[in-house]
């Protein structure tokens, strides 16, 4: 089973970058569950929303502790909560944020880690100049499967059209395609590094 936790503000669309996580691994033949974790709901409060990836169902129904990757979808969260808690060693990190890790201050988790399972993305940026609205979720989801392998771009743009419709779901077909692009670059840069 592969588990992937989700951090961002409420109003970022975190319960819905998870739901259609699942309806893309849907697409692609697996058993999926997205679920979000409530506390205090309002705008701006932190927010976490799970999903779980398996070839057969999934029973399980906790938070996740240890996740295999995790999204954060509002990097001043990294001052905040411990968005890193229980995640696996070899576990993916794909961040919303224009700078680099080192720029941010994470240089560290990147010498521990390695840079392979690990990206940086200009999400808000995508959503606002592609659906004139700084959302994140949906390039990210498109970012997460060009760095973890896990989705093909087709079964991502599936999902964005069962969930969106019109101006809405072409400008955020653009945001995720983009999005896709700019990690996959960023990946074979570093593997040409």
């Amino acid at each position: 089973m592969f588990q992937i936790r989700v951090h961002g503000r409420g109003g970022q669309g975190v319960v819905t970058a998870t739901e259609m996580l699942s309806v893309a691994a849907f697409e692609e033949g697996r058993h999926a569950q997205a679920f979000p974790s409530f506390g205090s709901e309002r705008t701006g409060a932190p927010v976490v929303a799970f999903c779980r990836l398996d070839d057969k169902e999934i029973r399980l129904r906790e938070p996740i502790m240890e996740p295999d990757a995790l999204i954060i979808q509002d990097p001043t969260l990294l001052h905040q909560v411990d968005v890193f808690a229980g995640l696996k060693a070899d576990g993916y990190v794909l961040l919303n944020s224009a700078h680099s890790f080192e720029q941010i201050g994470l240089g560290e988790l990147v010498k521990q880690r390695g840079h392979s399972k690990m990206s940086t993305l200009p999400a808000t940026e995508l959503g606002l100049k592609h659906v004139g609205r700084p959302i994140p979720n949906v390039p990210l989801i498109a970012g997460f499967a060009a760095l973890s392998g896990m989705f093909k771009l087709e079964s991502v743009i599936k999902a964005i059209n069962e969930k969106f419709s019109g101006k809405v779901a072409e400008g955020n077909i653009a945001a995720a395609t983009e999005a896709y692009e700019l990690v996959k670059q960023q990946m074979e840069d570093r593997a040409h590094a």
